[in-house]
């Protein structure tokens, strides 16, 4: 094992007179999906030694943190979110060694390593779900086991132990004929759930994450962790089990009942974050853990990240993703700025006073911003919204994330065809709703993939206009996992990294920003014309220093709103930009005017 650089970043910041901050307050991180990163040895993949080749850009750019989706060994049924084991890394990314360099070669260059933990299910192929299937009993009770219902033939139809639908389609139960019950499966039937209420899970899944620890990674990024405590009654019975004490959701469209009501944010969800902190990072400095927080409301956020609670210190929460759907993410909607607003309001009212809030757009699971609520009808227009919604996301207060070719612009993939998707969740909701349920036709179900589908982020980086755009040499005998987006020659790291005026050069002064500017990193939030359907203003107030942040989220010019107009009034001077998409003389003449052009976006001190 490669011995610990310490990061460059010192464990606690204080900016020019702001309030001291962890250093994950005053920082920006990036998440990398290594499969799609950076392909070095021409088979397809990206892998561990890709990343390490592309530090000095990611040193570039000014992020203080990189974050790995998984690259724990793994049959790969959701691209890795299925592990079967967590002390190895799967040889589609390359070996343990690769990835302590990679560790060392970060902390060189001052950027920390965040892994993604991945312990509300395993793999079905994870050597404690084949012990618990065939009933060892250090293990029997590692799952969420249960007998077929009274009267029913075990593996029939109707004979699973309630209603509940897999949030990648059909049922979330499996039998399995070796053990001959039924285990719960959130998510793929390959990811079979945890029995986190078994201390014996907890505490292996502890020693787990101090072995990583002990290696020198900086923390974790812990996939849908808000789902560990189900909802159970006196004797164990989920809902809608029979002989349950607990009564379950009705079906819903596709012929399931929702088990999210009852696995998200459940009963002893805080206990077990509280165990995990002590047990794991007690006495440990200068990591992070950030949750995703499923079911999560603001106002839980801001209890879950109160240092004083001993939990996470901060949680991606979905209510400001959810804003553009009716009922399903497949059912999309037009933006409505104001119900944004309110999300991200109460988002930065909860962590008001105490706890920390993820600012994000992008994920490995979310369709590309720029194409969801920007404008790609032209690349003048998919620079200014681009960058429109970058300032506006890093101007509030908490940590940004910035997702693999979000600083580039990259939009969203554009297949046509289900062939060219490689999601599970995609593949499994059109043959569901489509085909099983009939809920949707198969034109509109192609519309909505296209929208919404994950594959859209997961196109491999754009480094080039090459055939491949970089992400493989040109002369690689085999194609990339995933279609490359052909947009590659117009959207690029190779155009856009020594361009002043591109979408990366804008993202590496908003990080510069965050680094320099101490109202950025710790000021206090207040929003601005809350009702305004156009225009997204709000101040940060550090002492008697004020920064007003005000985007035009449209393609059209939009009015400036009354609060905003009576903020600018005496301070509508060039000098007085703190950064801006648009030329400051230029913006200045329209502001006065009372206008403001499409897309534009500025910070301005009062």
């Amino acid at each position: 094992m490669t011995s610990r650089q310490r990061p460059k970043v010192p464990d606690d910041i204080q900016t020019n007179g702001a309030t001291p901050n962890p250093w994950w307050a005053n920082a920006v991180v990036y998440q990398i999906y290594p499969r799609s990163f950076q392909d070095t040895n021409g088979d397809g993949y990206g892998d561990i030694p890709g990343i390490a080749r592309r530090l000095d850009y990611l040193a570039e750019l000014g992020v203080d943190a990189i974050w790995l989706s998984p690259v724990y060994q793994s049959p790969q049924d959701d691209n890795g979110y299925d592990i079967s084991d967590y002390r190895r890394i799967d040889p589609m990314f390359g070996s343990l060694e690769d990835m302590d360099e990679l560790i060392a070669q970060a902390h060189n260059k001052g950027i920390r390593v965040i892994m993604d933990l991945v312990v509300n299910h395993t793999s079905d192929e994870h050597a404690w779900f084949q012990a618990s299937r065939n009933r060892d009993p250090a293990y029997a009770d590692w799952y969420w086991w249960r007998p077929a219902r009274p009267g029913h033939e075990p593996g029939t139809p109707g004979a699973e132990p309630n209603k509940w639908g897999g949030s990648f389609g059909g049922s979330a139960w499996q039998y399995d004929p070796v053990r001959g019950e039924y285990y719960l499966h959130i998510f793929s039937r390959k990811q079979p759930d945890l029995n986190w209420e078994n201390p014996a899970v907890r505490k292996a899944v502890y020693q787990m994450m101090n072995w990583w620890m002990d290696r020198g990674i900086d923390g974790f990024r812990m996939d849908v962790i808000t789902l560990i405590s189900k909802l159970v009654d006196a004797q164990g019975h989920l809902p809608g089990e029979c002989g349950g004490s607990i009564p379950d959701n009705p079906p819903g469209e596709e012929g399931y009942s929702s088990p999210w009501p009852f696995c998200m944010d459940g009963p002893r969800l805080d206990e077990f974050l509280k165990e995990m902190r002590q047990a794991v990072f007690n006495g440990r400095q200068g990591y992070l853990t950030v949750g995703e927080g499923q079911g999560i409301t603001a106002a839980r956020s801001g209890q879950i990240t109160d240092p004083a609670s001993g939990e996470l210190d901060m949680l991606f929460l979905f209510d400001h993703m959810e804003v553009d759907q009716a009922g399903t993410k497949w059912n999309q909607t037009p933006l409505h700025l104001c119900d944004l607003k309110k999300a991200m309001f109460r988002q930065q009212e909860s962590v008001s006073k105490k706890g920390w809030a993820s600012l994000y757009f992008n994920n490995h699971d979310q369709p590309r911003i720029v194409s969801r609520w920007g404008d790609t009808s032209t690349d003048e227009l998919r620079v200014q919204s681009a960058k429109a919604l970058a300032l506006l996301l890093h101007m509030h207060r908490g940590t940004p994330y910035i997702y693999q070719g979000e600083e580039l612009g990259m939009t969203n993939a554009g297949f046509t065809r289900l062939d060219q998707y490689r999601d599970l969740e995609s593949i499994n909701a059109f043959h569901q709703r489509v085909e099983e349920a009939h809920v949707q036709d198969a034109d509109s179900m192609m519309i909505s993939l296209a929208k919404a589908g994950r594959d859209n982020a997961r196109t491999p980086m754009q480094w080039d206009g090459g055939r491949y755009a970089g992400f493989m040499t040109p002369e690689a005998a085999v194609e990339p996992w995933i279609a490359v987006n052909p947009n590659k020659s117009r959207i690029n790291a190779a155009s856009e990294v020594d361009d002043p005026d591109s979408v990366f050069s804008f993202y590496k002064r908003l990080i510069d920003l965050r680094h320099r500017n101490p109202v950025i990193s710790a000021g206090s939030f207040q929003p601005v014309d809350v009702e305004d359907e156009y225009v997204y203003a709000f101040v940060r107030v550090l002492g008697d220093r004020r920064l007003l942040t005000v985007v035009n989220v449209s393609s059209r010019q939009a009015t400036l709103p009354a609060q905003t107009t009576g903020l600018l009034n005496g301070n509508l001077n060039a000098s007085r930009l703190v950064i801006s998409n648009l030329d400051g003389a230029d913006l200045m003449v329209e502001l006065a005017r009372g206008i403001l052009p499409p897309w534009a976006a500025f910070a301005i001190g009062l």
